[in-house]
């Protein structure tokens, strides 16, 4: 079986997003919004069918972890009014997904964040979406400021509340910013990929795995720029004193394969051990043309781990075994596959 770690609902219907729009400008003008919309099943089944599903049929991916789209989480957007009411409409409609489709996609969690504002909305938001809707993970966004970083880091206990609860609930999370609110940074481009890699810095520089054991964290894009850079993070940890980054940071921390071409998905896997690397596309998601080099769409991820040599419990490691085991919940959603 092959589980893509990292899908968001990029093709949600179009009165979703008019609805969103509408909410925003709302609040910007100190009214009421309108109700939620009305979506049939039937509109949600041909966002699926025409987009997401029909490319994991053509590319041979069994299963997607869905989340709602992550640039459209904004949580720099309205205060944490609009953010909770934005998180549970995005999330009750990722859950009708995977009802719709059982065993093909099973949902994540979008965190109702705000800048400046506690986390206790999304603790109670990640318990509904776990314990009422089976969801299996969420996403959890280190700068809900959208680029200005006025967030602590991720090891500062303003953040352990959360990680408690997810630890509580045997659920990981993906780090995963959202738009950028600033024009110095290209969401996808840059900001995105900027992100993962001060988040995985903020783990070597602090203590969070040994007071948080159990706590996972998956870092998507491949990382970031780490594993491209691995002897600069081995060494800063060396010279700034802390625990080599193998036994202090890798024990909890996860790369996916949303790196799109072949050079680089063999850099991650010659860098970074199987254990910690798990099937990723973020399809149809930030890259989605066809690379002219290939003839083959840059998200296929499927190719590049395929071809990248590794041995046939590797493969199914990268494939399947370890987001089982990253994502514990994936179990029950999955019976009888």
């Amino acid at each position: 079986m092959i589980i893509d770690c990292h899908g968001h609902y990029t093709t949600a219907p179009a009165a979703h997003t008019a609805w969103r729009e509408q909410q925003v400008a709302a609040w910007q003008a100190g009214t009421t919004p309108p109700a939620y919309p009305s979506i049939s099943d039937d509109e949600i089944r041909e966002t699926i069918r025409s987009s997401q599903l029909r490319l994991m049929d053509e590319r041979g991916i069994d299963v997607t972890l869905f989340s709602p789209r992550a640039s459209a989480m904004a949580h720099h957007v309205g205060d944490a009014g609009v953010s909770l009411e934005w998180s549970r409409r995005c999330n009750d409609l990722v859950h009708r997904v995977a009802t719709l489709h059982p065993g093909r996609f099973v949902p994540v969690a979008q965190l109702p964040q705000s800048p400046g504002v506690d986390l206790q909305a999304s603790i109670d938001e990640l318990r509904r979406c776990v314990d009422e809707l089976g969801f299996v993970g969420c996403n959890l966004n280190p700068d809900p400021s959208g680029g200005f970083w006025t967030s602590p880091p991720l090891t500062d206990r303003h953040w352990y509340p959360l990680y408690e609860a997810m630890v509580e609930l045997d659920v990981p999370a993906m780090v995963h910013v959202s738009a950028s609110a600033t024009p110095v940074f290209h969401a996808t481009g840059a900001y995105y990929i900027n992100a993962d890699t001060t988040a995985f810095m903020q783990l070597v520089q602090g203590d969070l795995f040994t007071d948080l054991p159990d706590l996972r964290l998956v870092i998507p894009h491949g990382g970031g720029a780490v594993p491209y850079h691995w002897g600069r993070y081995r060494g800063l940890a060396d010279m700034l004193g802390r625990p080599p980054v193998e036994s202090a940071v890798m024990g909890n921390v996860f790369f996916d394969t949303c790196v799109y071409h072949q050079p680089g998905i063999d850099l991650l896997l010659d860098v970074v051990d199987t254990p910690n690397v798990l099937f990723g596309s973020e399809m149809v998601g930030a890259v989605r043309g066809i690379d002219p080099r290939t003839g083959h769409h840059f998200d296929d991820t499927r190719r590049y781990v395929e071809a990248a040599g590794l041995d046939d419990d590797a493969r199914a490691a990268v494939f399947e075994g370890n987001v089982r085991r990253v994502y514990p919940r994936l179990e029950a959603a999955l019976a009888g596959r």
